[in-house]
């Protein structure tokens, strides 16, 4: 009973960790190539359907260290000005995990002659898991299997985001609103496992620049509200070169530093990569942070 005792102890205290952090809801450095994944009323503002998929690596050499992978499908419908979406991601962080599948609908309208605004929402399922197989207790030197302890458990619960975007060819706005719910989490038998979503406001905004005929930059803003836990914002900047290749510079509060690089083959095939450098003290236990980012974009539709 001792070694269940201490395990369970163990769990507590990491789920709510895991949980009492801001990033409740996943982190990408390359955001401002995919606005769909903070914003469901990003679906059916382009005028062709686009896949966004992305894995990041956090804090490499760090044992149980987040790895975030995600994939995303979103564009208008052809004769209506309506939009459709899709993403689907996985967070795992040691013997925790989440999985997430969401749908969204959005719909958008003129409000002068130079903006459109839209509206969007998204809807969907959650499951967190918690393996306690991966759990070391330290009194089980021997490593002796305890099936009280040596069991997965998972809970599903149901999710929606709404948010608003108002934008044209050159400048962006958006407010959305994650978590919506903020129900309570429940993945085993005991009092230690009840944690609670916590909803998010985040405010997304960016400008394009156009330089010349070859080159524009584009600096952005991301701010995160997360209820009950730290406010954090992102500053960002990159430089595009004839609508191919571009990098960039990415500032996260309290957090890292990144670099960004990316190319787009016969606007068509996208492939981008950032690197996060960590200042905080966490920087001497891990080599940084690798994202991957890979698209694909279809013909017109509208």
């Amino acid at each position: 009973m001792g070694r269940i005792k201490i395990g369970l102890f163990i769990l507590a205290g990491l789920l709510f960790s895991f949980m009492a952090d801001g990033q409740q809801i996943p982190q990408y450095t390359q955001y401002m190539f995919n606005n769909y994944i903070t914003n469901p009323a990003v679906a059916g503002t382009y005028n062709f359907f686009q896949i966004r998929a992305s894995g990041r690596y956090q804090w490499v050499g760090l044992n149980d260290a987040p790895q975030t992978t995600g994939i995303s499908i979103f564009g208008p419908l052809s004769k209506k000005d309506m939009g459709w979406g899709s993403n689907l991601f996985m967070d795992v962080t040691g013997p925790t995990s989440r999985m997430s599948l969401m749908g969204s609908y959005a719909y958008n309208m003129p409000i002068n002659e130079d903006f459109r605004i839209s509206g969007g929402i998204s809807f969907g399922i959650l499951q967190y898991k918690v393996d306690r197989s991966k759990l070391t207790l330290g009194d089980n030197a021997n490593n002796v299997s305890d099936p009280a302890i040596d069991r997965v458990s998972s809970a599903l619960t149901p999710d929606a985001n709404i948010g608003f975007y108002v934008y044209n060819s050159l400048h962006y706005l958006g407010i959305s609103a994650h978590q919506l719910f903020g129900q309570k989490i429940k993945v085993n038998d005991e009092a230690e496992g009840v944690n609670r979503l916590r909803q998010h406001i985040i405010v997304c905004t960016g400008t394009r620049i156009l330089l010349n005929r070859n080159y524009d930059v584009e600096p952005g803003l991301l701010l995160k509200f997360p209820f009950g836990s730290k406010f954090q914002f992102e500053l960002n900047t990159k430089v595009t070169y004839k609508s191919q290749v571009w990098g960039g510079l990415s500032y996260r509060f309290r957090d890292a530093l990144a670099i960004m690089i990316g190319y787009n083959y016969k606007k068509r095939y996208v492939i981008g990569y950032s690197y996060d450098y960590s200042y905080t003290a966490i920087r001497q236990y891990q080599s940084g942070t690798h994202e991957i980012m890979l698209g694909y974009i279809f013909d017109k539709i509208k």
